[in-house]
């Protein structure tokens, strides 16, 4: 481990434990886990599918060119935290991505913003109704970066459970 991942006041775990360690914190509750592992997941597409279908001018690209942007973004936050969990988070952009551009060429850009929307809606009342069961505020509430760390906390379980440490 490197000195960068240690921060000053000599606190020996390293950033992505602390973020996840937070995260979890406030999803102890099986319940809201179960909610999380539906929710997330469907709130990071709705996400990519949205960005997807923002107009892109023809001269500088195509459809999609705003999400991949996105997720370059979100990728250099996570390989900041954990080269294996960034990986393993840009695979999971990738078969997004894919569905994504399924979804587009099969819909039409107005359609899939449409369902988009209706599955941001729900995911959303399912995250704060798991928050309700919890009794715990949303983790992003306390700090916008924990809507990248959502989606990071399951893929870091996946990766445990398969025996990659992240």
């Amino acid at each position: 481990m490197n000195e960068a991942a240690f921060p000053a006041g000599g606190d020996a775990r390293r950033e992505v434990d602390r973020w996840l360690g937070n995260y979890s914190e406030d999803h102890r509750n099986p319940t809201n886990i179960t909610i999380h592992w539906i929710c997330v997941p469907a709130i990071l597409w709705t996400v990519i599918a949205l960005l997807w279908v923002v107009p892109v001018p023809v001269m500088v690209g195509r459809a999609g060119l705003w999400a991949a942007l996105a997720m370059v973004l979100a990728f250099a936050f996570y390989l900041r935290l954990s080269r294996a969990l960034a990986f393993a988070m840009l695979a999971v952009f990738v078969v997004l991505g894919l569905v994504t551009e399924a979804l587009y060429r099969a819909l039409g850009a107005t359609q899939l913003m449409w369902l988009a929307i209706a599955v941001f809606v729900v995911a959303w009342i399912g995250q704060f109704i798991g928050h309700k069961i919890e009794g715990r505020k949303p983790s992003f509430l306390t700090d916008l970066a924990y809507l990248l760390i959502g989606p990071a906390w399951i893929v870091a379980k996946l990766m445990r459970r398969v025996g990659i440490a992240y």
